[in-house]
């Protein structure tokens, strides 16, 4: 299994460029929430130990480096939502939401490393796409478990305000217990129209009623 490394980086900073951020998102394939992305810019000299795309790691463990990252790296976040994605498709509501993490970055970086094999129509600045770049790049795995850490926790807000879902778990995917409760206890102002059991379901509510 190949680890993540900051090889990237260091080919960018050997360039002259200071400020590398990697870039990721995290909630494409959910049934419900907003697609969540953020961009971070490690410092070469603080690097937390572990780094690892957010998937191969445990909860606490992703917690744990949140928190690490936080304390040493600048980061921002950005949401698409589920109005935006029902509205554009998810592909290019993850999009958005890159920028906006890029764009929440407290100064602007000299170039942005972004997991996946297509960069985001409009951005701005220099940038390089590389495919499957949280489990190859420290920069884009930081930014993976960031993004999913704060995702997380968005859903599990949510699933106090709509217990039965079981977001608090599942976080949004389509679950078999969380495609259950969409059938038995309705869709909620959270759930994304443009994706086939959500839609299945409204359309058999629309056909059922006189």
């Amino acid at each position: 299994m190949i680890a993540p490394d900051f090889s990237f980086e260091t080919a960018l900073l050997h360039q002259g460029l200071d400020r590398i951020a990697g870039v990721d998102e995290v909630g494409r394939g959910p049934l419900a929430g907003p697609v969540t992305a953020a961009a971070v810019i490690l410092d070469p000299s603080a690097i937390p130990r572990g780094l690892d795309d957010s998937k191969r790691l445990g909860p606490k463990r992703r917690e744990a480096l949140y928190a690490d990252i936080l304390a040493v790296a600048e980061v921002g976040i950005g949401h698409a939502t589920v109005d935006e994605i029902d509205r554009i498709n998810i592909l290019q509501a993850s999009h958005v939401a890159m920028i906006r993490a890029l764009a929440a970055l407290a100064n602007r970086p000299d170039h942005a490393l972004i997991d996946g094999h297509i960069l985001p129509k409009g951005l701005n600045l220099p940038a390089r796409a590389v495919t499957r770049g949280d489990g190859r790049c420290f920069s884009i795995a930081a930014a993976s478990i960031v993004a999913k850490v704060t995702r997380d926790r968005i859903m599990w807000d949510l699933a106090q305000q709509f217990p039965g879902y079981g977001w608090e778990t599942n976080k949004g995917y389509p679950s078999k217990s969380h495609k259950l409760a969409l059938r038995d206890l309705g869709v909620t102002p959270h759930h994304r129209r443009s994706f086939r059991p959500v839609h299945n379901i409204l359309y058999q509510e629309q056909s059922a009623t006189p």
